[in-house]
């Protein structure tokens, strides 16, 4: 199995490349000609919940070596004193984001108004609250909690500088229709903050819905699952578990229905730009990268009529269920 594009350092490949025509021009456009794919540096720091103080120099230390996303634990403060948005704790964040121009997600029990919600809110490279995601199934123990946490119903996609990230809380991991709604907004990356690991469900929506999933928890442990389903990264410390890995979100999977021939047009005439990285033969799938800077694999491959498989399973049950319809009416 070739290596995936799930690197551990922070090293980008830089390289400039001329088109040769305008068409490839518009291909090459898709991608920054100063790396390979699109890459988004993210580091997880997992820990059981702690004081403010000791999470901040864990957050300044990341931010300073270049981090594109940092991730936080659910509840990193415990939830015996939820605060407000604009509370120490995402002010904090917001300071240490714009520090170093990175994007944090800061999980914390939050009081809107009288209420209490469990919380992963995402602060931009600017310090700016972009996007907040409220738990949509607390566990029963946080309905004890005075006041109680309260669930919410919506998941929110944010369209960040490197793709479209979503989030989701521990819970939250064991019922599907949040991982689908979360897929249906095009979402590229789920953030998972998490009182414990979860494993194998995962690796479930991973496969089901073909997003990278990173996750940070209290185990302390960190989880990267790969948009084919795969765990391609753990690990786990005793007391704080700082994992980094870079994620190539211009990757794209594909199912070999419809797309095996425009497939090989594209590697022949594109051999030098895009390559065929893996092909899963029982799934009959398969994943195109890019081969160097100023490429987009997953561009170059829909001017070639390719159609990535989260779309062409959409896609077949939109189609066989309207034929269901018919067929229905006819029998009726």
């Amino acid at each position: 199995m070739k290596r995936l594009e799930i690197m551990k350092n922070n090293r980008f490949c830089v390289g400039l490349m001329a088109a040769a025509f305008l068409w490839s021009a518009c291909v090459l456009s898709a991608a920054s000609p100063e790396q390979i794919g699109r890459p988004v540096r993210v580091v997880s720091i997992a820990f059981r919940p702690r004081p403010l103080e000791a999470i901040m120099p864990l957050v300044d230390a990341e931010g300073a070596k270049g981090a594109d996303l940092i991730i936080l634990p659910e509840t990193m403060l415990g939830q015996k004193k939820p605060q407000p948005l604009d509370g120490s704790a995402v002010t904090t964040m917001s300071d240490l984001a714009r520090k170093h121009r990175t994007y944090i997600v800061c999980a914390i029990d939050r009081l809107d108004g009288a209420r209490r919600v469990n919380s992963a809110v995402l602060i931009d490279r600017a310090g700016k609250v972009v996007c907040v995601y409220d738990k949509v199934y607390p566990y029963w123990a946080e309905f004890d909690l005075k006041p109680p946490v309260e669930p919410r119903s919506k998941t929110p996609v944010y369209q960040a500088d490197f793709g479209r990230i979503g989030m989701a809380v521990c819970f939250d991991v064991n019922f599907p229709d949040v991982w689908k709604r979360l897929a249906d907004q095009g979402a590229e990356l789920i953030v998972w903050p998490s009182a414990y690991s979860a494993g194998s469900s995962l690796r479930a929506h991973a496969i089901n819905h073909h997003f990278y999933i990173v996750t940070c928890t209290y185990a302390p442990d960190c989880s990267v699952f790969d948009i084919t389903g795969e765990e391609v990264l753990y690990e786990k410390d005793r007391d704080i578990q700082i994992t980094r890995t870079t994620l190539d979100l211009d990757r794209g999977i594909y199912h070999e229905n419809f797309n095996v021939a425009k497939r090989d047009k594209l590697l022949k005439e594109h051999g030098d730009d895009v390559v065929l990285e893996k092909r899963m033969q029982r799934e009959a799938w398969f994943v195109l990268r890019a081969k160097r800077s100023g490429v987009s694999a997953r561009e170059l491959a829909r001017r070639y009529g390719l159609e990535e498989l989260r779309d062409y399973l959409d896609r077949s049950r939109r189609e066989i269920d309207r034929m269901r319809e018919q067929t229905a009416g006819k029998t009726e």
